[in-house]
């Protein structure tokens, strides 16, 4: 039996769906059966807080494969209450790998520690910037930005790498994952094709987006950091964190041949994604 866990958040949902659609039989674990409910799907569900060890180990119970889509600081608690012979598929994120530690990056790397030191079989999965879920705000955010701004201010000119990944190549990675979950070890990392300055990822958001893309004013990272604030208080701009300005800084460009020989990974190209979440 296959327990999936966050089956009501962004990839959790599209994996439900993507099983469902198989007709495949998979237990939904989550906190809120009304919000699961609401989604549509039949499958009833199994409630649980991650941080309630008894009420998690009941939820587990007779699991033979767990997939986790809720974040890779849970893993620990996961990996405790699940049944002895259970095989995991965890998400992750690239984050792990950034230059500047934050919450969210110390909870990835405290799972899949934990996860690795573990021995279990299966997999944890680093998805690099998920876009084209139902929902998402990372392309949808950037394009209404573009909107409401003539120039595109970005720190050193957004020279920077980045290789997003569409929703759906993140849900089959998940599938196939699950699909060999007891012949799997380590880690993979999930991302697009090939990587590209986030300048000219902007400008594909935009054209993808019906909208001219815009000039680049490079500006100094710690100026717009120090400006991030300011669209709190400007309700015409989405709300930009300054720690958002500071990661794009750092190169996110990453070798996808081990997930495209473990899992048949085979991401499709940023414009054909971004084709289909401006359609």
């Amino acid at each position: 039996m296959i327990a999936l866990i966050g089956a009501s958040g962004r990839s959790g949902r599209a994996l439900a769906a993507a099983l469902a659609a198989r007709g495949e039989a998979f237990l939904p674990v989550l906190r809120d059966a009304a919000r699961w409910r609401a989604l549509g799907f039949t499958q009833t569900p199994r409630v649980a807080d991650l941080t309630d060890a008894p009420a998690l180990r009941a939820a587990l119970a007779g699991a033979t494969r767990i997939v986790s889509c809720a974040h890779a600081r849970h893993a620990p608690a996961i990996l405790a209450a699940a049944p002895p012979g259970a095989a995991f598929v965890f998400m992750g994120s690239t984050r792990r790998f950034s230059h500047w530690p934050d919450e969210h990056g110390n909870g990835v790397r405290a799972g899949e520690a934990a996860f690795l030191a573990s021995g279990r079989p299966g997999v944890m999965l680093h998805p690099t910037m998920i876009y084209g879920a139902e929902g998402e705000n990372n392309v949808q955010r950037l394009a209404a930005l573009m909107r409401r701004l003539p120039l595109l201010p970005l720190p050193g000119g957004g020279r920077s790498l980045v290789q997003p990944v569409h929703q759906d190549d993140v849900t089959a990675a998940l599938l196939a994952a699950l699909a060999r979950a007891e012949a799997l070890s380590g880690t993979l990392v999930l991302a697009g094709p090939a990587p590209l300055p986030y300048r000219d990822f902007c400008a594909a958001v935009a054209r993808a987006a019906g909208i001219a893309p815009r000039p680049v004013l490079p500006l100094p990272a710690a100026a717009l950091m120090a400006l991030a604030p300011l669209t709190r208080a400007l309700p015409f701009l989405p709300r930009i964190e300054a720690e958002e300005i500071r990661r794009l800084t750092e190169d996110k460009a990453f070798d996808i041949a081990p997930a495209r020989a473990a899992l048949g990974f085979a991401p499709r190209p940023l414009e054909e994604g971004l084709a289909l979440t401006f359609r």
